[in-house]
């Protein structure tokens, strides 16, 4: 392999970090030469839950799943279940951005994609042995589906993907340069890591193109899978770290939602990044700070993994849950006139 060629750890570093490098232009090069049809067949157009205010092209999430797949498909071995999923769930996001399609058929879909994944795992690979397989398969596989949902539901505001991905896969691509995640996995993020700075520059405030749910549902499935593959080499912890900041918006948002009863599957303005826009942060203000969170949970991730002392790593844990709801507690007060 090309790490070998090289020899050592040099060698490894350029092999890892290879995938961003090919992917950014792909995705950048993609992105500006689908704009054109993309204004023309699926436009956003802005609503009262919108946090755009003029008619905005959405899909560009095509060209960072393409560059992503085209990528870390040609360099290591992707599970084909995966590649396989990650095409149909975009597909599925492709005819949800042009025509709505009924919230049944979404979830059944994206189930399907999700357990093709999960089920086709070796047995050998467990988060909590203790447990029975069937029953951990099953709890994965609620998790996979939240997580796709979840990711399509922060991607609310101009280059807040970015900020959210981009950090998590360059530190799982750190960890896969250390050792502690598997070479195809730490390939797929940094590939992601590069097609998503590739799309940066055209989404950044105020976006020429959105991701739309062609983007931003495969990137769920690719994310975590990923992050599927650092707890099953034995860092829950750090699986978890990661992305705290989008599981904890959407979750609590979700249960919050559930609670005053209303259809939480519906389209709202109650996420606390959202909240905070309304409360007087701009939108560039909000994705610095939610970037700058998430670079901090990645360093916290990362010396939990490293330092593989228990201890450590629920220091790593409380300093993350610290971090996340100071953040979230922030967004959801009104800026300081």
């Amino acid at each position: 392999m090309f790490f070998a060629a090289e020899g050592g750890a040099t060698g490894l570093a350029l092999f890892t970090l290879a995938p961003a490098v090919l992917a950014a232009p792909i995705s950048a090069c993609t992105t500006w030469l689908s704009m054109p049809l993309l204004q023309r067949y699926a436009l956003a157009r802005p609503n009262a839950r919108s946090s755009h205010r003029i008619p905005t092209p959405q899909g560009g999430g095509i060209a960072v799943i393409a560059a992503t797949l085209l990528v870390a498909g040609s360099l290591a071995g992707i599970p084909l279940p995966l590649i396989g999923s990650a095409v149909l769930i975009a597909l599925v996001g492709l005819v949800d951005d042009i025509r709505p399609l009924p919230v049944w058929l979404r979830l059944l879909l994206q189930a399907a994609a999700v357990a093709a994944v999960v089920f086709t795992a070796p047995e050998t690979l467990r988060i909590v042995p203790a447990l029975p397989l069937a029953a951990e398969r099953a709890l994965i596989l609620i998790a996979g589906i939240w997580f796709v949902n979840l990711v399509n539901f922060m991607d609310g505001l101009d280059l807040m993907t970015v900020a959210e991905v981009v950090p998590v896969t360059a530190a799982l691509g750190l960890l896969g340069w250390f050792g502690d995640l598997s070479l195809p996995a730490a390939l797929l993020a940094t590939a992601l890591c590069g097609a998503m700075l590739g799309f940066a520059p055209f989404n950044k405030p105020i976006a020429k193109v959105f991701l739309g749910d062609v983007g931003s549902l495969p990137i769920g499935l690719l994310l975590g899978w990923c992050l599927l593959e650092l707890a099953w080499h034995g860092h829950a912890a750090a699986a978890l770290l990661l992305p705290a900041y989008y599981l904890a918006d959407s979750t609590i948002t979700l249960f919050r939602r559930i609670a005053r009863r209303e259809q939480f599957w519906s389209a709202h303005r109650s996420h606390f990044y959202q909240r905070a826009t309304d409360n007087g942060f701009t939108v560039r203000q909000v994705v610095g700070e939610v970037f700058a969170l998430n670079l901090v949970l990645a360093m916290l991730a990362i010396v939990a993994v490293r330092a593989g002392s228990a201890a450590i790593t629920a220091v790593s844990l409380l300093a993350g849950a610290i971090a996340v709801a100071f953040l979230l507690r922030r967004f959801s007060r009104p800026q300081a006139p």
